[in-house]
């Protein structure tokens, strides 16, 4: 099984007194290591200039996160488990999993990130800010570019394992499962009164309690489409989550796979 996820915009910053990343240790150095070098380098860059908040794509309130691009190497790091800290990751808990469930997240977990390109649970990093649509002056637009390193470091294990997809379409958009994968892409919908909408706060933290699950359920992780939707559907009436502003619980209410093109879509129904 292997996991995809977005990064999160939220970041926890590391202690000040922790050793800052080492390229050579994070995942896929080989593939993605020159890669890396290369955008950290223009990010800094970009980062140092007075409309580098315009460049990034973010607001002015945002500006004391850019300045610290200017020196990411040399910035206090922390595994990625514990910097992202958004919707997603504290309902998936990686940060908090038994021995066992941190193993099968670090087997499996993979993250996207415009910078990184893909890390493991483990990979110490510090915070910083780039998200993968932005066309980072010197490199370009950083999704087309990724593809090629993250094909290299992908590909193969996409073809023999099956791929449950939880990435939001900019993370999506650097790299898909070649041609023949048994790929699984994550939808949630919110069904009231018998209509089903589409939900944004509410995916991200479906998603991630889906994620959690198949970390810590007992047994084999899911090898294909139909494991994947069994897992699912173990959570079926359990309570998912509790929405913001009502204070309602809502539940999984249903768990379905369909076929499109040749791509399989894991719909979650809550309500």
């Amino acid at each position: 099984m292997l996991v995809l996820l977005p990064p999160s915009e939220g970041k926890t910053p590391p202690a000040a007194a922790t050793a800052p990343v080492d390229l050579d240790s994070l995942t896929a150095a080989a593939e993605l290591g020159a890669r890396r070098k290369l955008v950290l380098a223009a990010l800094a860059e970009a980062s140092a200039r007075p409309d580098a908040t315009a460049l990034l794509g973010v607001g002015e309130s945002l500006a004391d996160q850019v300045r610290r691009n200017r020196d990411l190497l040399a910035a206090p790091a922390a595994p990625a488990s514990t910097l992202y800290t958004g919707v997603l990751y504290a309902a998936a808990g990686l940060h908090r999993l038994d021995a066992a469930a941190a193993g099968r997240a670090e087997a499996s977990v993979r993250i996207f990130s415009g910078l990184w390109g893909v890390l493991a649970p483990s990979d110490r990093i510090p915070a910083y800010r780039l998200a993968m649509a932005t066309d980072l002056p010197g490199v370009g637009r950083l999704a087309p570019g990724w593809r090629g390193p993250l094909g290299a470091a992908l590909d193969v294990r996409a073809r023999r394992e099956v791929v449950v997809d939880a990435r939001s379409a900019p993370y999506a958009a650097a790299w898909k499962p070649p041609r023949g994968s048994e790929w699984v892409t994550v939808r949630v919908v919110r069904e009231v009164a018998g209509v089903r909408t589409v939900v944004s706060h509410n995916a991200k933290h479906t998603r991630g309690i889906l994620v959690g699950h198949l970390l810590r359920r007992q047994g084999e992780p899911p090898s294909d489409a139909a494991a994947v939707l069994a897992a699912a559907r173990e959570l079926t009436g359990a309570v998912i989550g509790t929405e913001i502003g009502s204070g309602r619980d809502y539940r999984l209410l249903e768990a379905t796979v369909a076929t499109t093109a040749g791509r399989r879509t894991l719909e979650l129904v809550v309500g």
